[in-house]
């Protein structure tokens, strides 16, 4: 069998194949970039139809380039996310081979680099860069059996109101996707439940400027740490209908019926934690918080920004907030389908390399890995806040293709003084 030889394999076609590919080419560094489907697959198969991004177009993109079809502060549907990132990769004029499915990466035993085996073959690469990003498992938790004659699925099968039975659902999981989906069900007719955990909701925008501005003038985005005990808490934000503040009062006037926490399920009947108030409290103790960090810097800077005291008001809480349902008959409360907007997890079986914790979660600085030559680039949170957004992996991968650069000029002494 012939085995291609390559310097550098970035496996992943999506965001961070493509950041990995331009920054490995500005080096001058030879590399290819396999992708196990089409570029930016999981944006055109694995997201509802109405999807856009949680960003504006002038923050969420990659800094060469900009979206062709929506405006600076438009939010683009995924379709032209999608395109936006095919082009990318013509522009860049990125290796890219799509259509090849990596199975196996393991170290060389006695000598540098690793051995790949694809769908396509073998490859020998000296170095390896794992950029498949952190959406790769969807997570349903093991809570509801499946003979309950309930439609059952995770966020990522979902693609409109019409797939579903006729019935209410139940949406468990109140992050960004969670609230977008439950909020689609919710204007389409039907009698939605939004089951709602520990949650941020910054303000979409705030005084004339989006909260992503926000995060980068005041230096949230460089965060290199979480709080501690904020590691499940989501981010409830959304770029749907031009852009608007999660508020879960308010969607409840419209008609959604909040719960808490899912706790579990026991012949038919679901169970809620007692912590729907405290988790909205929280909500809004960040939401107050965004707000009362950008005024103190609209003062100390002199900024002419318009003041927006209504953006401070709190709703009162509604019924399903001050008499909060524990447990749920889902069969008297016609319930046809739940949706899982329970995040993803990560399957990293196919790289045989002991740099894992018990978790399954490579151990890293900032992508690099104590295994000489293998890299992870998308990870959340890989060297700041900003690192799981398209410039964040920019500049993540601006910094792997110099360590990967330097290793490669110090493997290159060591083999012209051999």
């Amino acid at each position: 069998m012939q085995v291609e030889k390559v310097d550098t394999l970035v496996i992943g076609g999506g965001q961070a194949g493509l950041a990995m590919s331009e920054h490995l080419s500005a080096s001058g560094l030879s590399h290819l970039v396999l992708e196990r489907h089409r570029i930016a697959e999981r944006w055109r198969s694995e997201r509802w139809d109405s999807l856009v991004a949680n960003g504006p177009a002038w923050h969420d993109r990659f800094p060469g380039m900009t979206f062709p079809r929506t405006g600076p502060d438009g939010f683009p549907p995924k379709e032209e996310v999608a395109d936006y990132f095919v082009a990318y990769a013509e522009k860049i004029a990125a290796p890219i081979r799509c259509g090849v499915a990596v199975t196996k990466v393991e170290p060389h035993a006695g000598r540098p680099g690793f051995r790949v085996e694809t769908s396509a073959g073998v490859i020998e690469a000296d170095n390896v860069v794992a950029a498949t990003g952190p959406f790769q498992v969807p997570l349903i938790p093991s809570v509801v059996p499946a003979d309950t004659g309930i439609q059952q699925m995770h966020s990522s099968a979902y693609r409109n109101p019409g797939q579903l039975p006729a019935g209410a659902v139940l949406v468990v999981g109140a992050g960004s996707s969670g609230v977008q989906i439950a909020d689609e069900l919710m204007r389409a007719g039907r009698r939605v439940y939004l089951s709602v955990g520990p949650h941020e909701r910054p303000p979409r925008a705030y005084r004339g400027r989006d909260f992503c501005w926000w995060l980068g003038v005041l230096g949230l985005w460089d965060l290199e740490t979480r709080e501690p005990g904020m590691e499940h808490v989501t981010i409830a934000v959304s770029g749907a209908h031009g852009g608007y503040t999660i508020d879960f009062r308010r969607l409840a006037e419209m008609g959604m019926i909040l719960v808490g926490r899912t706790e579990g399920c026991r012949d038919g009947v679901m169970s809620f934690a007692p912590d729907l108030a405290e988790n909205l409290a929280r909500g809004d103790a960040s939401y107050l918080s965004l707000l009362d960090a950008a005024d103190a810097f609209v003062a100390a800077n002199g900024l002419d920004l318009p003041e927006e005291p209504e953006a401070r008001r709190i709703g009162p809480d509604p019924d399903c907030v001050t008499h909060p349902i524990r447990q749920l008959n889902l069969a008297d409360a016609g319930i046809t389908a739940i949706i899982w907007a329970t995040g993803f997890g990560v399957d990293y079986s196919w790289l045989k390399a002991d740099i894992f914790d018990e978790r399954g979660r490579p151990r890293h600085v900032r992508g690099v890995t104590a295994l000489p030559g293998l890299y992870f680039l998308g990870l959340p949170w890989q060297s700041r806040r900003g690192s799981s957004f398209i410039w964040g992996v920019w500049h993540d991968a601006k910094f792997l293709a110099d360590r990967i650069a330097t290793r490669h000029k110090y493997m290159a002494y060591h083999e012209a003084a051999g």
